[in-house]
């Protein structure tokens, strides 16, 4: 969980995921949404991968990301458990609107 946190602590990795929870970007689609450098994404990718909340695969000579869907499902039930919280229709509406 801790990596996790540490990814979602940064606002620019919270707009990587929001934009990947639309469509599969490539590294230059993502970086026309920043005034960032490629190595900065790269950086801030690389942070998301170790957290295990964005994949990648090749296309060619690019590089797709999206979302790891399922991890997102886990961490709210971890943070379920974390908190304390007993109710689970919360957190079902949760992971639904994070799984879309």
């Amino acid at each position: 969980m801790d990596k996790i946190f540490k990814a979602l602590a940064d606002k620019n990795r919270r707009i990587i995921i929001t934009l990947l929870k639309k469509n599969e970007l490539s590294v230059s689609e993502l970086l026309l949404n920043f005034d960032i450098t490629q190595a900065t994404l790269s950086n801030h990718l690389s942070i998301l991968k170790k957290a295990d909340l964005v994949n990648c695969r090749v296309d060619g000579k690019r590089r797709i990301y999206f979302l790891n869907k399922n991890i997102f499902g886990d961490f709210i039930g971890e943070l379920n458990k974390f908190i304390g919280f007993d109710e689970q229709k919360k957190i079902s509406e949760l992971i639904v609107r994070y799984s879309k």
